[in-house]
C-alpha cells in the first residue's frame, strides 16, 4: 500500500456557545483542517488539526504549507507503520507538531484499515467499553455557569471545567468555582482553569480563597514554575495543560509537584504516536490523564477517544467529545454522549467517514 494523493480543506467549525477564556482567548467560530491520505488501494486516512487562535503555537494556515513540504516524503510511502513515516518526517522537517499531527492521524487510520481492526487495538488493546467525559463551562457571570453546570450534571456529566480570568476579577473567579462546587453538589469533579492567564498573585488569592473546597487548579501560570509556587502555597491539586507537549515537559512538571492530572492533547505533541509514547510515560509517573486536543470535530475527537479506551481507567480522569461543542459534524454518525461516557466509533480503522462532498472545495491537492 502506497499514499498516492494528500487533500487538505479548511473547515470553519462554530460553537455551540462561544468560550471565553483568560487573556482574551476565545472559542467562537475556529478553523479546523482536514486531511485526507488517499492509497492505491483505495482505502483513505483521514487527520484534523484545529489549533485554537493565540493559544498555542499553532497557526490552521500554517498546515497546507508545511503538508507540502512534507509531501515529497509522504507520496509514495507505505503508510503501515506511522512512527516510521513520522521519524523521517522529523527529519525533513523539524517542528511543526501540530501540522504533523493531522498526517500522524492519518497514518493511524490508514494502519488500522489495513489490519481490519478498530484504531485501539493497535494503541494498547480496549480496555474500556465507554469513557467519562468532563463538560468545559464559558467564562461568564458565576450564577449562569453554575446553572450550565447543572444542566450539564443532569445528562450524566460528573465532571467539570470551569473556565476563569476573561475579566481579570480574581473575585468572581472566586464566585465561580464557589457556585459550580454548590451547584453540582459534593463527589464531582470541579476544577478551574485559567489557561495560562493568570498572575501566580491572584491564581494564589483564588486558591486560599477556596481552599477549603474540593477544586482542582489547572494551569494557573504560563510557566511550570510560577504554577508550582502556587500549588506549594494554596495545598490544592493540579492538572498541567500548556506547559506539557513532550517527554521533557512531563518529567518536568512531575518533578515540580503540579501533575496531579495532565492533559494530553494530541496537536500539542504532534499526533497519536507521540501521545501514545506521553501516556505511557504518564503511567508509570502515577498522573491522572485527560485524552483530548485543543478543538476539533469527529475526526480528532475519534482519535482520542480510540487513545482513551486503550488507557488504564484508572488512570485517565476523562476524555472530550469535540464534536458535540460545534457544528457542522464531519460524520454526523460519529459518537455521540451517552449517560455523561461516550465509546469510540465501531469498525476499522477510525470509525468515521466524513463526505467529501460536505467539505466543500480542497484548499490543496497534492498528488
Amino acid at each position: 500500500m502506497n499514499i498516492t494523493r494528500i487533500s487538505l480543506w479548511h473547515v470553519p467549525l462554530t460553537s455551540h456557545t462561544a468560550y471565553y477564556m483568560a487573556e482574551g482567548k476565545t472559542c467562537d467560530t475556529v478553523e479546523s483542517v482536514v486531511l485526507a491520505l488517499d492509497t492505491d488501494t483505495g482505502l483513505t486516512g483521514w487527520g484534523e488539526v484545529c489549533p485554537i487562535p493565540h493559544y498555542l503555537p499553532a497557526y490552521a494556515r500554517g498546515v497546507v504549507p508545511a503538508v507540502e513540504v512534507m509531501a515529497p516524503v509522504l507520496l509514495g510511502a507505505d503508510p503501515v507503520g506511522p512512527e516510521a513515516v513520522m521519524a523521517k518526517l522529523d527529519h525533513w522537517l523539524q517542528g511543526h507538531a501540530y501540522a504533523k499531527s493531522a498526517i500522524d492521524i492519518a497514518l493511524w487510520d490508514l494502519t488500522a484499515q489495513a489490519a481490519g481492526l478498530p484504531l485501539h487495538a493497535l494503541l494498547g488493546g480496549q480496555r474500556q467499553v465507554d469513557m467519562p467525559l468532563y463538560h468545559s463551562i464559558t467564562c461568564i457571570a458565576p450564577w449562569e455557569m453554575a446553572r450550565i453546570a447543572r444542566e450539564a450534571q443532569e445528562t450524566g456529566i460528573t465532571q467539570f471545567q470551569v473556565k476563569l480570568g476573561a475579566d481579570r476579577d480574581w473575585q468572581a473567579d472566586v464566585a465561580r468555582l464557589r457556585m459550580v462546587r454548590e451547584a453540582v453538589g459534593n463527589g464531582p469533579m470541579v476544577y478551574g482553569d485559567w489557561n495560562c492567564g493568570a498572575t501566580s498573585l491572584d491564581a494564589l488569592r483564588v486558591g486560599r480563597a477556596v481552599a477549603d473546597l474540593d477544586i482542582m487548579l489547572e494551569q494557573p501560570c504560563a510557566t511550570i514554575e510560577d504554577c508550582a509556587r502556587v500549588r506549594a502555597a494554596c495545598g490544592l491539586p493540579m492538572k498541567l495543560d500548556e506547559n506539557a507537549f513532550d517527554t521533557a515537559s512531563l518529567l518536568a512538571g512531575h518533578a515540580a509537584g503540579v501533575m496531579d492530572a495532565v492533559a494530553i492533547k494530541l496537536s500539542k505533541f504532534g499526533g497519536l504516536s507521540a501521545s501514545r509514547r506521553a501516556r505511557d510515560l504518564c503511567l508509570h509517573l502515577g498522573a491522572r490523564m485527560c485524552i483530548e486536543d485543543t478543538w476539533g470535530s469527529d475526526i480528532t475527537t475519534a482519535a482520542l477517544l480510540h487513545l482513551g479506551a486503550a488507557t488504564d481507567p484508572l488512570r485517565l480522569m476523562n476524555v472530550c467529545d469535540l464534536a458535540s461543542y460545534v457544528s457542522p459534524r464531519l460524520d454526523p454518525s460519529g459518537p455521540a454522549r451517552r449517560n455523561g461516557r461516550i465509546a469510540p466509533p465501531e469498525g476499522s480503522g477510525l470509525g468515521v467517514s466524513p463526505d467529501r462532498e460536505g467539505l466543500g472545495a480542497p484548499a490543496a491537492v497534492i498528488e
